[in-house]
């Protein structure tokens, strides 16, 4: 929980609106939604010792639910990422640095 505290507040000073924390679906659950002016992040959150371990969890079964997830909540609310969607991945290491990796993977690669 310490690390989404961490994420929150760092989409926030980058002037990020959170839609959604923890939202559950069939598919499994996103960490956090976000929105700036019309563009949709969904967003993993990986706390590891470093950055680098926190940058490496994020494997490829684990990109495919976030899809289906993602999947579920845009059909939910259409009126959510106007401007386009994408996924992002803030890491947090034990010092409480954060990082995000904007754009970490994308819909063709995970065959979504």
């Amino acid at each position: 929980m310490r690390a989404e505290d961490a994420a929150i507040a760092a989409l926030e000073a980058e002037g990020w609106a959170l839609r959604a924390r923890r939202q559950r679906t069939a598919a499994g659950e996103i960490d956090l939604v976000a929105e700036r002016d019309g563009l949709l992040a969904f967003v993993e959150v990986k706390a590891r010792r470093c950055l680098a371990e926190a940058a490496m969890a994020l494997g490829p079964r684990q990109q495919a639910r976030l899809l289906a997830a993602a999947e579920i909540l845009l059909a939910d609310h259409p009126d959510w990422g106007a401007a386009g969607v994408r996924f992002d991945l803030i890491v947090v290491d034990a010092t409480g640095r954060v990082r995000r990796i904007a754009d970490a993977f994308r819909w063709e690669e995970t065959g979504g």
